[in-house]
């Protein structure tokens, strides 16, 4: 599903779980009988992009095991209103007690796969990629920037071990970014690509000079990053980053740009509204599909 192990996502879902249902859910124990079984779907409200069915499957089968789940869609798929996403059947209570965590994941990573989609379709055309960025909720950088892949963007770096990336103050720091380049060069035995801050067109020329995998053009103008696009000439893959909007993206890639990353795609996402409805036979003894 993404670049995490199954143990690290169920990892994932178990604190949810414990953050919500504590020592029990009171409510749905103290109404419910356990031996009632129930139907119910995953209902899209608005339309939208799919992502995280895993995710939701693994919240009703860690709640009870007993709860079949069965998607109707996939994720990436995109969604209109009344679209069914998937159906459910088992225990009430388990069914109520998953609810509300399964959703939050659920309308979370489709709200980011939604908004990504948004980006790249804006771009369509252009030779622009779409990226994310490491601006995300603490604990779910890996099913966020999987939800990121689901809407058609790509993905930066993962973390701070896996590319480098070297920024103003680590320029500021190292003195110039012919510094910091050879200091990450002397070092780098791995071989992990490096990217450089550029905020100026001089910053370009040196990065460029030092054959760097990829430069980033923080805030430029769009003026400067035709610029910068004319004085690489093919050499060297272009970043745009910062000031990225829905708005502002189609002129940004018509600049002619590799690559613009926004960290709106995840600290920005408007969660997707689905909703878990039961079925009027919700208490029937043996659920049938």
């Amino acid at each position: 599903m993404m670049n995490v192990s199954y143990e690290e996502r169920l990892a994932v879902i178990r604190r949810a779980l414990a953050e919500d249902i504590g020592p029990g859910d009171v409510t749905t124990n103290w109404i419910i009988p356990e031996s009632q079984r129930s139907e119910a779907i995953i209902l899209a409200k608005t339309a939208g992009v799919l992502a995280g069915l895993d995710v939701a499957r693994d919240v009703f089968a860690l709640v009870d095991e007993r709860i079949r789940f069965e998607p109707l869609l996939t994720d990436g798929d995109r969604l209109q209103p009344k679209d069914v996403v998937a159906r459910i059947a088992g225990p009430t209570r388990g069914i109520l007690t998953a609810e509300r965590v399964a959703l939050n994941f659920l309308q979370r990573l489709s709200g980011i796969a939604t908004l990504t989609r948004a980006f790249v379709d804006a771009v369509a055309g252009t030779k622009a990629v779409i990226l994310d960025t490491r601006k995300t909720t603490p604990g779910l950088r890996f099913l966020e920037k999987y939800a990121v892949r689901m809407g058609g963007g790509a993905n930066h770096r993962i973390g701070l071990y896996d590319m480098v990336l070297i920024k103003d103050n680590h320029i500021e720091a190292a003195g110039s970014i012919t510094g910091a380049v050879q200091r990450v060069r002397a070092r780098n035995a791995a071989g992990l690509l490096i990217e450089v801050e550029a905020r100026t067109l001089d910053d370009v020329r040196e990065a460029a000079m030092l054959a760097v995998d990829r430069i980033l053009l923080d805030n430029m103008t769009c003026e400067q990053m035709r610029q910068a696009v004319q004085l690489v000439n093919g050499r060297v893959p272009l970043e745009a980053s910062g000031n990225v909007t829905l708005e502002t993206v189609r002129q940004i890639a018509e600049t002619g740009v590799d690559f613009i990353s926004s960290g709106a795609l995840t600290h920005s996402a408007k969660a997707l509204d689905l909703s878990l409805d039961f079925l009027p036979s919700h208490r029937a003894a043996a659920p049938q599909f």
